[in-house]
């Protein structure tokens, strides 16, 4: 690309060097452009078009309106103006002033304006801070645009374009080149990113693209592992290998056998655990418990969103390294939010039609009133910091979807969330920033309960909240009676509370006091129907 400069390569000492070295995304050296992408159309096949704004001289204006600038949805397509009655010819002029941009409104202009949260009267300058940000405009009651400061994405290979990622800015483009760079390279990978950024998607990405895609994909939580059974569940058992062992087990590497095997949240792996890995890894051989010794064929995946170097970290630097022979980055939702139109309408899609009201979805034939009512739930949705990152943006458009019975209906408790999106995203980090690590044994009784309480009892943001490794948390609550997972509620049990809140999953996960994360995979993992889970 024009402007950029060649990547700067750090030589490792020989022992820590990697087998394979593959760029973390996205790559810092990319140009940045101004880029105007669509969030919202009432033709929702435009959602995620984009039109670069070209290089603007000082006083010199740049027309955006009905019929100017043309959008591209992708590569080799046209570009298409936003062509909506509703949007004036003539809507808005972009001026440089200097190193801020001042976007004007046209006295021609008919058509409603706002621009990040405020009405457009005259004139709003925005500066070089904001642009990157990303700010939100409103045209007309009809089309929501986002104007960023972003890297512009290359044409997509046609191999490329397969890999099954939603969204279409450069970041996805790019991740998905990396999927597939990683898919035909066949070693084993480190997915970090922060909670909520896809990192299981990726890793699920990465080995359908691969020659072992046809071969099985275990996933396996390492948080919520008991470092006691860790040696079975790991790499098996023979029958009455230990008490309790009533018949032989293969483990979960000898489950993937020939495909992959999944590591979530792989840096709460307990530490007595992390040897027997790191030989299983290097060897590629593991030992049931009571067995012998036997070759396994597997690729490992793991993801982690913990950091695994630096003081006060735990994890066995040898075992990170062997981890990551290729590594991938995920980005937060905030820095590539020009896929935030096409997400939330791929899981409003999804939702709706499950729960059969796809009618309800916008289109050309929807009403004006309706599509107002659209574009401003993607609007303010556009407009929020998503700390919970894609995660958090699936769950809001689930309660959207399940409170629109005859029309679009934004919750309370999300328009409340939405309304101080700065707010919400900076108590939000606060609550879940790391704690200095501690030992769970100096957690009260009391302090325990009130962070469980306060964190909907989603296990990785109390262990964040208290400093501790989610391990811990997992294996203090299992020693509890006063606490339980999703997956030990009796299915009984589950019905009935998902019968009195007529199918809401979040609400049934605070009358249970379990996570919701954990009840929705839990409903998944049974192929229970909750908006039916009240029948027999």
């Amino acid at each position: 690309m024009h402007g950029r400069n060649p990547p700067t390569l750090t030589r490792l000492d020989a022992d820590l060097t990697l087998p394979s070295v593959i760029p973390v995304l996205p790559g810092s050296a990319e140009e940045q452009r101004l880029v105007l992408t669509i969030v919202f159309h009432p033709d929702t096949s435009r959602i995620g078009a984009a039109a670069q704004v070209p290089c603007l001289d000082d006083g010199e204006p740049w027309i955006l309106g009905r019929r100017s600038p043309g959008f591209v949805r992708a590569p080799g397509t046209p570009a298409a103006p936003l062509e909506d009655a509703h949007v004036s010819r003539q809507a808005l002029a972009l001026v440089s002033e200097g190193g801020d941009l001042a976007v004007e409104r046209l006295p021609s202009s008919t058509s409603r304006c706002r621009i990040g949260g405020r009405e457009l009267h005259e004139k709003v300058v925005l500066s070089r801070e904001q642009l990157h940000a990303g700010v939100p405009i409103l045209l007309g009651h009809s089309v929501v645009l986002l104007l960023r400061l972003a890297p512009w994405s290359e044409p997509v290979a046609p191999r490329a374009a397969t890999v099954e990622l939603c969204g279409g800015s450069a970041y996805m483009t790019r991740l998905r080149e990396q999927v597939l760079r990683l898919a035909d390279a066949g070693l084993d990978v480190l997915v970090r990113g922060e909670t909520g950024t896809g990192k299981e998607v990726v890793a699920t990405a990465i080995h359908k693209a691969s020659a072992r895609g046809s071969k099985p994909l275990v996933r396996v939580n390492m948080a919520a592992m008991p470092a006691d059974l860790a040696p079975a569940l790991l790499f098996g058992n023979t029958r009455g290998a230990y008490t309790g062992a009533s018949s032989a087990n293969e483990g979960f590497f000898g489950q993937a056998d020939g495909g992959a095997l999944f590591m979530d949240e792989i840096g709460d792996t307990p530490a007595e655990i992390q040897p027997q890995l790191l030989r299983a890894l290097q060897e590629r051989e593991i030992q049931a418990v009571g067995g012998a010794i036997r070759k396994v064929d597997v690729r490992v995946i793991s993801a982690t969103d913990a950091a695994l170097e630096g003081e006060g970290c735990d994890f066995k630097a040898a075992l990170r390294y062997r981890l990551g022979a290729s590594e991938i980055k995920l980005l937060p939702l905030r820095e590539h939010p020009e896929d935030i139109g096409e997400l939330l309408l791929h899981f409003l899609e999804k939702n709706l039609r499950q729960l059969g009201r796809g009618h309800l979805l916008p289109g050309v034939e929807t009403s004006a009133l309706e599509i107002a009512a659209w574009a401003e739930l993607f609007y303010r949705f556009l407009a929020y910091d998503w700390p919970g990152n894609v995660r958090e943006l699936a769950n809001f458009s689930s309660q959207v979807a399940i409170a629109s019975v005859d029309g679009v209906m934004l919750p309370d408790d999300i328009r409340q969330t939405l309304q101080s999106p700065s707010h919400a995203a900076s108590s939000a980090v606060s609550a879940t920033r790391a704690a200095p690590r501690r030992h769970i044994r100096d957690v009260s009784e009391a302090e325990f309960a009130t962070a469980l309480h306060d964190t909907a009892y989603e296990v990785a943001n109390v262990a964040r909240q208290l400093g501790v490794s989610r391990q811990s948390v997992y294996r203090r609550m299992d020693e509890s009676p006063l606490y339980r997972l999703a997956g030990q509620v009796p299915l009984a049990e589950l019905k009935e509370a998902l019968g009195r809140h007529g199918g809401d999953v979040r609400a049934a996960a605070r009358d249970l006091k379990v996570s919701f994360t954990g009840l929705r995979s839990r409903l998944r993992d049974t192929a229970l129907d909750w908006t039916r889970a009240q029948e027999d």
